[in-house]
């Protein structure tokens, strides 16, 4: 790893730019807060689980997707980033491969499709412990990964987030988009859960 941040470290750091902006005139607190608010009014696991759901009933746009994220979640009228743009890579779990997702740096994460990143994404546990012993980690979650199957980490950046296309499960070829939606968790999109 290339180094890490502290939660307070990175707390201090977004305090201390708001009021830079607030002194020099560059926003009033007030309206960073509605900014912020709207942002995130619009962001939740619910939307990342309606791009799988298309993409599970979809092979044409499962192949944009897989190509490029940015472009194929714009259609569906999602944005990969928020304040700057962020390039989104969908990695697609197949019979032999599983993906996890995390950031080693601090908590890079597609707020959109995901929602608010819960508190075990951005815990240094977290971030050191998924890039030297996945398996160890996700069985902590519940999930046993067959032995067979390899695990690729994928390290987001303020560049580039990532999200997880979940194999989809079997017996659901009869479900339609809304009912396939329902069944992909948040934990589904980052990689620390079959769905």
């Amino acid at each position: 790893m290339s180094g890490t941040h502290s939660d307070a470290l990175i707390s201090r750091q977004v305090r201390d730019l708001e009021a830079l902006l607030e002194d020099r005139g560059i926003v009033a607190g007030p309206a960073l807060d509605e900014a912020l608010d709207a942002f995130l009014a619009g962001s939740s696991p619910l939307n990342g689980a309606r791009v799988v759901a298309r993409a599970w009933t979809d092979p044409a746009f499962k192949e944009r997707l897989l190509a490029d994220g940015t472009s194929a979640v714009a259609e569906l009228g999602y944005a990969a980033g928020g304040v700057q743009p962020q390039r989104l890579r969908v990695v697609e779990n197949t019979a032999h491969t599983h993906n996890v997702v995390v950031c080693t740096l601090c908590s890079c994460y597609p707020v959109r499709l995901l929602g608010p990143s819960p508190s075990w994404y951005k815990s240094e546990a977290y971030r050191s412990r998924v890039v030297r012993e996945p398996r160890a980690v996700l069985a902590e979650f519940g999930f046993a990964v067959p032995l067979d199957t390899e695990i690729t980490v994928w390290d987001s950046s303020a560049e580039t987030r990532y999200m997880v296309l979940p194999r989809r499960p079997p017996a659901t070829e009869s479900l339609r988009e809304p009912a396939l939606t329902g069944l992909i968790t948040r934990n589904a999109l980052i990689g620390t859960a079959p769905l």
